[in-house]
């Protein structure tokens, strides 16, 4: 589903990526690294929302270089950016309404998705409030919600546990270990005792913008843990 090869992104002259490959298919993948690591800049490749420099990107079988396949990616996938922008007096239905409709969903499947994805992170009573009105948790789960209102095929999620309590951790576990069994989903978190060794079937750990390890949380661990391959900041 995800096919990179050989990927270098350059900004302002700067080296964000540098060489990257990998390839992922279904499940729930890990992204770690270091602030600055290139983590969020993979991720809006991978989004559409930028290109590479060099090297090529294939996303669920298409080439996000060409105009239309971009714009079928954009259809299939899900992204919550770690700081997402929200419409403040728009209530929760409303705005996740716009997000399906964002990715081109028919109308008439509409209102069923925002109802379906809002019941999956504990939202439904919510729907009629105001964004302005919610607390950060609850920000965080209607980012979540509008990442997967259209059941994407390929999912984006940066640090999305962040503000969530526990017990919501436990729900978002579940939620996406569920998704994992049809869809790829790339999960960027800090949290490796939660959120990776109790999810996510492989890691890949980014430093300067090139990949130092990738495989499963056992091969990690056996190789003397994240610690081994990031230097303490």
């Amino acid at each position: 589903m995800i096919c990179i090869e050989r990927m270098s992104v350059r900004r302002r002259g700067a080296l964000l990526l540098d060489g990257v490959e990998l390839r992922l298919g279904p499940g729930v993948h890990a992204l770690l690294g270091p602030n600055g690591a290139g983590k969020t800049t993979l991720l809006r490749v991978l989004a559409t929302a930028a290109g590479p420099t060099e090297g090529s990107v294939a996303l669920l079988g298409r080439d996000p270089r060409v105009p239309a396949q971009r714009l079928e990616i954009r259809r299939r996938l899900g992204y919550l950016p770690q700081e997402f922008g929200v419409f403040p007096r728009y209530t929760v239905r409303e705005f996740l309404a716009y997000a399906a409709w964002l990715r081109d969903m028919p109308g008439g499947r509409i209102p069923r998705a925002v109802e379906t994805s809002a019941s999956a992170v504990g939202l439904t009573e919510r729907l009629g409030h105001r964004l302005k009105t919610l607390s950060g948790g609850m920000k965080q789960r209607v980012g979540i919600a509008q990442a997967m209102v259209n059941t994407p095929e390929l999912l984006l999620l940066d640090e999305p546990t962040v503000g969530l309590d526990p017990g919501q951790r436990a729900r978002f576990h579940a939620l996406v270990r569920e998704l994992g069994r049809t869809s790829c989903i790339v999960l960027s978190t800090h949290l490796l005792a939660e959120d990776v060794r109790g999810v996510c079937a492989d890691a890949t750990i980014l430093l300067g913008g090139r990949v130092v390890f990738h495989g499963p949380p056992a091969a990690l661990d056996a190789a003397g843990g994240y610690d081994a391959f990031v230097p303490p900041e």
